[in-house]
Protein backbone atom coordinates (compact mmCIF):
# COMPACT_ATOMS: atom_id res chain seq x y z
CA UNK A 1 0.00 0.00 0.00
CA UNK A 2 0.90 3.62 -0.82
CA UNK A 3 1.74 6.04 2.32
CA UNK A 4 -0.24 9.13 2.67
CA UNK A 5 2.30 11.26 1.35
CA UNK A 6 2.89 9.56 -1.63
CA UNK A 7 -0.70 9.45 -2.96
CA UNK A 8 -1.14 13.64 -1.70
CA UNK A 9 2.10 13.81 -4.39
CA UNK A 10 0.43 12.27 -7.04
CA UNK A 11 -2.70 14.87 -6.08
CA UNK A 12 -0.46 17.76 -5.97
CA UNK A 13 0.84 17.20 -9.43
CA UNK A 14 -2.91 16.76 -10.77
CA UNK A 15 -3.76 20.44 -9.03
CA UNK A 16 -0.94 22.00 -7.76
CA UNK A 17 -1.82 23.91 -4.68
CA UNK A 18 0.17 27.11 -6.04
CA UNK A 19 -2.20 27.30 -8.72
CA UNK A 20 -5.26 27.99 -6.48
CA UNK A 21 -6.70 31.51 -6.07
CA UNK A 22 -4.71 33.70 -2.88
CA UNK A 23 -7.99 33.52 -0.83
CA UNK A 24 -8.36 29.92 -1.28
CA UNK A 25 -7.35 26.92 1.38
CA UNK A 26 -6.07 24.09 -0.22
CA UNK A 27 -4.01 21.22 0.26
CA UNK A 28 -3.90 18.18 3.35
CA UNK A 29 -6.03 19.57 6.33
CA UNK A 30 -5.52 16.36 8.73
CA UNK A 31 -3.29 12.96 8.47
CA UNK A 32 -0.15 11.57 9.19
CA UNK A 33 2.33 11.23 5.96
CA UNK A 34 3.53 7.81 6.66
CA UNK A 35 0.30 6.00 7.39
CA UNK A 36 -0.81 3.50 4.95
CA UNK A 37 -3.55 3.95 2.42
CA UNK A 38 -5.80 1.69 0.81
CA UNK A 39 -9.46 3.18 0.34
CA UNK A 40 -10.12 6.87 -0.41
CA UNK A 41 -13.41 8.57 -0.80
CA UNK A 42 -14.25 11.69 -3.34
CA UNK A 43 -16.68 14.16 -1.90
CA UNK A 44 -17.57 18.13 -2.54
CA UNK A 45 -18.32 18.74 0.88
CA UNK A 46 -16.21 17.78 4.03
CA UNK A 47 -18.88 17.64 6.02
CA UNK A 48 -19.96 15.01 9.24
CA UNK A 49 -22.29 13.02 7.06
CA UNK A 50 -19.06 12.57 4.48
CA UNK A 51 -16.47 11.43 7.48
CA UNK A 52 -19.37 8.99 8.64
CA UNK A 53 -19.17 7.63 5.79
CA UNK A 54 -15.44 7.30 5.21
CA UNK A 55 -15.44 4.84 8.39
CA UNK A 56 -18.18 2.63 7.09
CA UNK A 57 -16.05 2.67 3.79
CA UNK A 58 -13.02 1.66 6.31
CA UNK A 59 -10.77 5.01 4.19
CA UNK A 60 -7.85 6.42 5.40
CA UNK A 61 -8.37 9.46 2.92
CA UNK A 62 -11.02 12.11 1.93
CA UNK A 63 -10.63 14.33 -1.30
CA UNK A 64 -13.02 17.14 -1.11
CA UNK A 65 -13.45 20.04 -3.58
CA UNK A 66 -14.53 22.62 -0.95
CA UNK A 67 -12.21 23.72 1.96
CA UNK A 68 -13.27 22.82 5.81
CA UNK A 69 -11.92 25.99 6.66
CA UNK A 70 -11.62 28.76 3.65
CA UNK A 71 -11.41 31.62 6.27
CA UNK A 72 -8.82 29.97 9.04
CA UNK A 73 -10.37 29.31 12.75
CA UNK A 74 -9.01 29.50 16.52
CA UNK A 75 -10.72 26.40 17.64
CA UNK A 76 -11.23 23.20 16.28
CA UNK A 77 -13.19 21.94 19.62
CA UNK A 78 -15.51 19.20 18.96
CA UNK A 79 -18.55 21.13 20.08
CA UNK A 80 -18.14 23.29 16.50
CA UNK A 81 -19.26 21.31 13.41
CA UNK A 82 -16.16 21.70 11.97
CA UNK A 83 -14.23 20.88 14.84
CA UNK A 84 -15.96 17.71 15.30
CA UNK A 85 -15.10 16.55 11.47
CA UNK A 86 -12.05 16.96 12.73
CA UNK A 87 -11.71 15.33 15.69
CA UNK A 88 -13.75 12.82 13.94
CA UNK A 89 -11.13 11.98 11.28
CA UNK A 90 -7.98 12.03 13.59
CA UNK A 91 -9.73 9.78 15.81
CA UNK A 92 -10.12 7.36 13.09
CA UNK A 93 -6.42 8.25 11.12
CA UNK A 94 -8.54 9.41 7.93
CA UNK A 95 -6.48 12.11 6.33
CA UNK A 96 -8.71 14.91 4.72
CA UNK A 97 -7.48 16.58 1.62
CA UNK A 98 -8.83 19.84 -0.75
CA UNK A 99 -9.01 20.51 -4.11
CA UNK A 100 -10.56 23.36 -4.78
CA UNK A 101 -9.70 26.72 -7.16
CA UNK A 102 -6.63 24.40 -8.17
CA UNK A 103 -9.12 22.13 -9.07
CA UNK A 104 -10.92 24.11 -10.62
CA UNK A 105 -8.44 25.43 -13.27
CA UNK A 106 -6.65 22.25 -13.72
CA UNK A 107 -6.58 20.58 -17.10
CA UNK A 108 -9.11 18.54 -16.64
CA UNK A 109 -10.79 20.54 -14.25
CA UNK A 110 -14.27 20.93 -12.76
CA UNK A 111 -15.83 22.93 -15.47
CA UNK A 112 -14.65 19.58 -17.86
CA UNK A 113 -16.41 17.45 -15.83
CA UNK A 114 -19.57 19.43 -15.73
CA UNK A 115 -19.58 19.88 -19.92
CA UNK A 116 -18.63 15.83 -19.82
CA UNK A 117 -22.05 14.97 -17.95
CA UNK A 118 -23.90 17.23 -20.45
CA UNK A 119 -22.19 15.75 -23.39
CA UNK A 120 -20.90 19.50 -24.38
CA UNK A 121 -17.98 19.40 -26.18
CA UNK A 122 -15.34 21.60 -24.77
CA UNK A 123 -13.25 24.22 -27.23
CA UNK A 124 -11.55 26.13 -24.91
CA UNK A 125 -11.11 27.61 -20.92
CA UNK A 126 -13.62 30.61 -20.81
CA UNK A 127 -10.93 32.57 -18.88
CA UNK A 128 -7.55 31.27 -19.92
CA UNK A 129 -4.66 30.79 -17.66
CA UNK A 130 -1.89 33.28 -18.70
CA UNK A 131 0.55 30.99 -17.45
CA UNK A 132 -0.68 27.79 -19.60
CA UNK A 133 0.97 27.80 -23.25
CA UNK A 134 -1.43 24.90 -24.05
CA UNK A 135 -4.25 27.40 -23.40
CA UNK A 136 -5.56 24.54 -21.80
CA UNK A 137 -6.07 25.53 -18.36
CA UNK A 138 -8.35 28.29 -16.65
CA UNK A 139 -11.74 29.08 -15.28
CA UNK A 140 -14.58 27.81 -16.66
CA UNK A 141 -14.91 26.30 -20.21
CA UNK A 142 -16.79 27.28 -23.78
CA UNK A 143 -18.83 24.34 -25.26
CA UNK A 144 -20.06 23.99 -28.35
CA UNK A 145 -23.26 21.04 -29.14
CA UNK A 146 -23.23 18.61 -31.28
CA UNK A 147 -26.66 19.43 -32.66
CA UNK A 148 -28.30 22.79 -32.04
CA UNK A 149 -31.40 22.59 -29.53
CA UNK A 150 -34.26 25.14 -27.81
CA UNK A 151 -32.72 26.97 -24.38
CA UNK A 152 -35.63 24.75 -22.26
CA UNK A 153 -34.06 21.65 -24.03
CA UNK A 154 -30.76 22.71 -22.97
CA UNK A 155 -32.00 23.08 -19.74
CA UNK A 156 -34.36 19.89 -19.56
CA UNK A 157 -30.94 18.12 -20.49
CA UNK A 158 -29.18 19.71 -17.41
CA UNK A 159 -31.72 18.64 -15.15
CA UNK A 160 -31.72 14.97 -16.49
CA UNK A 161 -28.01 14.83 -15.90
CA UNK A 162 -27.15 16.43 -13.20
CA UNK A 163 -27.34 15.27 -9.85
CA UNK A 164 -31.15 16.02 -8.39
CA UNK A 165 -31.01 18.86 -5.82
CA UNK A 166 -33.96 20.61 -4.22
CA UNK A 167 -33.58 23.45 -6.29
CA UNK A 168 -33.44 21.76 -9.94
CA UNK A 169 -32.89 23.68 -12.76
CA UNK A 170 -33.69 27.77 -13.30
CA UNK A 171 -33.84 29.32 -16.47
CA UNK A 172 -33.82 32.72 -17.93
CA UNK A 173 -34.30 33.92 -21.38
CA UNK A 174 -36.29 32.46 -24.52
CA UNK A 175 -36.99 28.75 -23.88
CA UNK A 176 -37.61 28.41 -27.83
CA UNK A 177 -34.51 30.47 -28.53
CA UNK A 178 -31.53 28.33 -30.52
CA UNK A 179 -28.40 27.33 -28.59
CA UNK A 180 -24.98 26.14 -30.17
CA UNK A 181 -22.35 27.49 -27.56
CA UNK A 182 -22.44 27.46 -23.97
CA UNK A 183 -20.12 28.31 -21.68
CA UNK A 184 -20.35 26.75 -18.67
CA UNK A 185 -18.69 27.06 -14.64
CA UNK A 186 -18.75 24.68 -11.81
CA UNK A 187 -19.90 26.54 -8.57
CA UNK A 188 -20.91 30.08 -8.29
CA UNK A 189 -20.16 31.63 -11.58
CA UNK A 190 -22.01 35.22 -12.01
CA UNK A 191 -18.34 37.14 -11.15
CA UNK A 192 -18.00 35.77 -14.99
CA UNK A 193 -20.63 37.61 -16.82
CA UNK A 194 -17.91 39.67 -18.88
CA UNK A 195 -16.11 36.91 -20.22
CA UNK A 196 -19.74 35.22 -21.01
CA UNK A 197 -20.11 38.43 -23.00
CA UNK A 198 -17.49 38.42 -24.97
CA UNK A 199 -17.18 34.96 -25.79
CA UNK A 200 -20.92 35.10 -27.64
CA UNK A 201 -22.22 32.58 -26.82
CA UNK A 202 -26.05 31.30 -26.68
CA UNK A 203 -26.24 30.36 -23.39
CA UNK A 204 -24.46 30.47 -19.80
CA UNK A 205 -24.66 27.52 -16.91
CA UNK A 206 -23.54 27.81 -13.67
CA UNK A 207 -25.08 28.05 -10.15
CA UNK A 208 -25.48 30.42 -7.58
CA UNK A 209 -26.72 33.05 -9.91
CA UNK A 210 -27.96 36.19 -8.12
CA UNK A 211 -30.84 38.61 -8.64
CA UNK A 212 -28.67 41.88 -10.21
CA UNK A 213 -25.98 40.06 -12.31
CA UNK A 214 -28.48 37.86 -13.78
CA UNK A 215 -30.86 40.70 -14.55
CA UNK A 216 -28.31 42.82 -15.93
CA UNK A 217 -27.09 39.76 -18.16
CA UNK A 218 -30.54 39.45 -19.87
CA UNK A 219 -31.29 42.89 -20.51
CA UNK A 220 -27.64 43.32 -21.81
CA UNK A 221 -28.53 40.48 -24.54
CA UNK A 222 -30.51 37.78 -25.50
CA UNK A 223 -28.06 35.21 -23.84
CA UNK A 224 -29.45 32.22 -21.69
CA UNK A 225 -29.28 31.59 -18.10
CA UNK A 226 -29.46 28.12 -16.82
CA UNK A 227 -28.67 27.82 -12.83
CA UNK A 228 -28.39 24.31 -11.16
CA UNK A 229 -27.33 24.24 -7.65
CA UNK A 230 -23.81 24.32 -6.69
CA UNK A 231 -22.98 21.29 -5.66
CA UNK A 232 -25.11 19.49 -8.59
CA UNK A 233 -22.29 21.38 -10.83
CA UNK A 234 -19.40 20.44 -8.95
CA UNK A 235 -20.43 16.88 -7.89
CA UNK A 236 -19.01 15.31 -11.70
CA UNK A 237 -15.83 16.66 -10.80
CA UNK A 238 -15.79 13.71 -7.78
CA UNK A 239 -16.18 11.04 -10.41
CA UNK A 240 -13.57 12.87 -12.89
CA UNK A 241 -10.86 12.86 -9.90
CA UNK A 242 -11.49 9.51 -8.87
CA UNK A 243 -10.71 8.32 -12.73
CA UNK A 244 -7.68 9.99 -12.52
CA UNK A 245 -6.33 8.69 -9.16
CA UNK A 246 -7.49 4.82 -10.39
CA UNK A 247 -5.55 5.44 -13.46
CA UNK A 248 -2.67 6.15 -11.50
CA UNK A 249 -2.88 3.34 -9.04
CA UNK A 250 -3.23 1.31 -11.91
CA UNK A 251 0.54 2.41 -13.17
CA UNK A 252 1.77 2.22 -9.69
CA UNK A 253 0.83 -0.95 -8.84
CA UNK A 254 -0.88 0.28 -5.39
CA UNK A 255 -4.43 -1.49 -6.19
CA UNK A 256 -6.42 1.52 -4.47
CA UNK A 257 -10.11 1.38 -3.80
CA UNK A 258 -11.58 4.28 -4.90
CA UNK A 259 -14.76 5.73 -4.03
CA UNK A 260 -17.75 8.53 -4.84
CA UNK A 261 -20.28 9.69 -2.66
CA UNK A 262 -23.45 10.10 -3.99
CA UNK A 263 -24.88 11.14 -0.72
CA UNK A 264 -26.28 14.84 -1.56
CA UNK A 265 -25.11 17.81 0.62
CA UNK A 266 -26.43 20.33 -1.50
CA UNK A 267 -27.75 22.56 1.90
CA UNK A 268 -31.22 22.90 0.10
CA UNK A 269 -33.28 20.29 0.99
CA UNK A 270 -37.11 21.42 -0.03
CA UNK A 271 -38.48 23.32 -3.00
CA UNK A 272 -41.96 24.81 -3.11
CA UNK A 273 -43.05 26.28 -6.25
CA UNK A 274 -44.40 29.77 -5.85
CA UNK A 275 -47.51 30.72 -7.62
CA UNK A 276 -47.56 31.99 -10.98
CA UNK A 277 -47.35 35.84 -11.47
CA UNK A 278 -49.65 37.71 -11.75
Amino acid sequence: MPRLSEVIAELDALWPPGRAEGWDAVGTVCGDPDAEVDRVLFAVDPVQEIADEALKLGAQLIVTHHPLYLRGTTTVAAGTFKGRVVHTLIKHDVALHVAHTNADSADPGVSDALAGALDLRVERPLVPDPTDPAGRRGLGRICTLDHPETLGAFAARAAARLPATAQGIRLAGDPESLVRTVAVSGGSGDSLFDAVRAAGVDAFLTADLRHHPASEAVQHSPLGLVDAAHWATEWPWCEQAAAQLDAISDRHGWDLRVHVSKQVTDPWTTHHSSGAPN
